[in-house]
């Protein structure tokens, strides 16, 4: 159902204490505020461009919608479960539908292990599939975003910078997502480059029935790829 609600973010804050060790903020309870009061809705299929000032939450709130992260104060709704009031079986579950292409991929992705083990790591995590189907799944995704399959025993710091991206949102696709962060996911990429990942995840999108938070501070690229847009300031 196109009009579907799939995810609530309702009033979430998120605060995280002033610097210094966990003696030093025994005495000092000053919070910096890095999410305060946000709220929207997004429906299935649907791309939601969130922008604003470096500094302004948009990846923090990125990272409470994929619980790398709990909310100081607020509520995530997912298909009308609250992400983070889930029992841990269904929360598996909940976090296996929500996936994230993170900004840089020379940081994002472990350096020491191979193409093929980054893509297939999901598959561990979540225990989404019989081991008998991991290379093909593998084969699957890498074909899916343009990835060459000779390419599966390669390391990060063997491929070009587009290249990791892809690597990256391959491994956010392993899982059959249905919702997928998108942070900043073109930023670290040469100007050449953006446009085909952007492309990419469009064409994925229209295939798998993708909804994207797409994080962008770049008013065109978020232009090209949502259909509304929220600023956090």
């Amino acid at each position: 159902m196109p009009n579907e609600t799939l995810l609530e973010v309702d009033k979430i804050k998120k605060f995280f204490p002033v610097g210094g060790d966990w003696f030093y903020r025994m005495f000092d309870r000053r919070q910096v505020h890095a999410v305060d009061d946000v709220s929207f809705t997004m429906r299935r299929g649907e791309t939601l461009g969130l922008v604003g000032e470096s500094g302004s939450g948009k990846t923090t709130v990125g990272r409470m919608i994929v619980n790398l992260i709990q909310p100081s104060g607020g509520r995530i709704l997912y298909k009308e479960k609250n992400i983070n009031g889930t029992r841990r079986k269904e929360n598996l579950v909940l976090r296996r539908s929500i996936q994230m292409i993170f900004q840089d991929p020379s940081t994002s992705l472990n350096r020491r292990k191979t193409v093929g083990q980054i893509i297939s790591e999901p598959f561990h995590i979540h225990k989404y599939l019989y081991r008998n189907d991991y290379e093909a799944k593998l084969e699957e995704v890498m074909k899916m975003t343009g990835l060459p399959t000779r390419f599966v025993n390669r390391y990060p710091h063997e491929l070009s910078g587009g290249q990791r991206q892809r690597v990256g949102i391959a491994r956010a696709l392993s899982v059959d997502p249905e919702f997928i962060v998108c942070d900043e996911p073109v930023t670290a990429l040469d100007v050449s480059i953006q446009a085909q990942i952007i492309n990419l995840l469009a064409g994925l999108q229209e295939r798998l029935n993708l909804s994207y938070l797409f994080i962008a501070h770049d008013l065109s690229v978020v232009k090209h790829m949502s259909e509304r847009v929220a600023v956090m300031y």
